[in-house]
């Protein structure tokens, strides 16, 4: 983790602790965030903070208004439909389920107070957008029991039990990009790849897993660290055309990818461009840059494209766009609505098991090890050193599809991941 965001996370954690001491003192509860208070329900379940005999509490740390606000928007309306859709059928243990959204627009410091106003009301957080965001509350999340799915991918995140990664990491991501380069595009060993990466955890992690693959495939890797705020890529093709680059990876948001996509085809830099996940949006479809990137890039991913065949993927779009008409569906919907589904599977079966008690609920997640929605591959929740999955779809823009995106590849794990995963181990 590098120094600003473990600035963060010290910074964080101590505002935290203070907002709770606060909250605490205001309410006269026990010290515990997690609530160490816990009570049996009349029907037998144990219970804790977010549950009471009615309805069961989840939170958002979402963002509404920052970088990643079309992201933030198709998440949290699609745990809201897979609410209602649960609600109607009973709720979950005979409770109705509400989710309670916080905005902290991208910034840490707001996020920090969001989560100690949200922390003890509910039993766990299926949606916390950003890997600095995550990184500030790691600690907190673990003391609290709190079981949080990120929407972030670093495999920083990793090694928690409260806090699950789901799918796989941006190394992974970036392996299975290398991969498909030198099986498809006609790399060879001596090539040069360019690699444009945010700076942070995001980029970091995804560098790891570029250049540990380049290096096993004999290529050499020339990264280009950007900020989020750089929405003009010139500077960095400019660089990468002077090195030769046969292919460019890129990790970083939407608008980086138009720009470097649509930069280097106007300057002859026609070459092969892998994107992460977060980096593509169906927006892009409808900007001057959708005809470079429908001709030079493609998308490594752990979920399909909302325009997959697969019978879980079509009814959720179907249901997703009835419900909310002329709101674009993306990759945020399908990520959203599968980490609802996955928590609302922990919290049925810690049902079964008898407690909805914080604790409970994370062993019972951390025991699942074929957890399936059918919206996409399975995962295995048991160990919390590794990404979750290892496998990843190869997709491409195509502005006619839903969601902007088509499937190359089907599912597959990369050669070498496992490899890797033992070299960081």
């Amino acid at each position: 983790m590098n120094t600003e965001h473990r600035r963060h996370r010290t910074s964080g954690t101590a505002l935290a602790a203070a907002l709770s001491a606060l909250l605490l003192a205001a309410t006269g509860c026990s010290s515990k965030a997690d609530g160490g208070s816990t009570s049996d329900a009349a029907d037998g379940v144990k219970s804790g903070p977010g549950v009471s005999a009615k309805s069961i509490r989840l939170g958002a740390l979402t963002d509404l208004t920052g970088p990643y606000a079309t992201l933030g928007k198709s998440i949290v309306q699609a745990q809201q439909m897979w609410a209602d859709e649960t609600n109607a059928d009973g709720g979950i243990c005979g409770r109705k389920v509400e989710i309670v959204v916080k905005d902290h627009g991208y910034d840490v410091q707001k996020a920090v107070t969001a989560y100690a106003d949200i922390a003890p009301d509910v039993v766990a957080l299926p949606q916390v957008i950003g890997s600095p965001v995550v990184a500030a509350l790691l600690d907190d999340i673990e003391r609290d029991n709190l079981l949080t799915f990120p929407q972030a991918w670093a495999a920083s995140l990793l090694g928690k039990d409260s806090v699950q990664v789901l799918g796989t990491t941006y190394d992974v991501d970036m392996i299975a990009a290398v991969d498909f380069l030198t099986r498809t595009k006609g790399l060879t060993e001596g090539d040069t790849i360019g690699h444009v990466y945010f700076e942070g955890d995001y980029g970091a992690n995804a560098l790891e897993g570029s250049t540990w693959a380049a290096e096993k495939a004999g290529l050499k890797v020339v990264g280009q660290k950007i900020k989020a705020t750089d929405t003009d890529l010139s500077a960095q093709v400019t660089a990468l055309r002077k090195a030769g680059v046969k292919a460019v990876l890129i990790s970083a948001g939407p608008a980086q990818t138009a720009s470097l996509v649509g930069v280097a085809a106007s300057r002859g830099l026609r070459v092969p461009v892998v994107s992460s996940a977060p980096g593509f949006a169906p927006q892009l479809m409808k900007t001057p840059a959708a005809p470079a990137l429908t001709a030079m890039l493609h998308v490594v991913s752990a979920a399909p494209a909302v325009s997959s065949d697969i019978p879980g993927v079509q009814h959720m779009v179907t249901a997703y766009e009835k419900k909310y008409p002329g709101s674009q569906v993306d990759s945020g919907v399908l990520s959203g609505y599968n980490a609802a589904h996955l928590l609302g599977a922990d919290l049925e079966k810690a049902c079964q098991a008898g407690s909805l008690a914080r604790e409970d609920v994370v062993k019972t997640h951390r025991s699942q090890t074929n957890a399936d929605t059918g919206l996409g591959t399975p995962q295995d929740f048991s160990d919390v050193s590794r990404p979750a999955a290892l496998s990843t779809y190869v997709l491409k823009p195509d502005a006619k599809a839903t969601g902007g995106l088509v499937g190359v590849e089907d599912a597959h794990r990369a050669p070498g991941v496992e490899e890797y995963l033992k070299s960081r181990s």
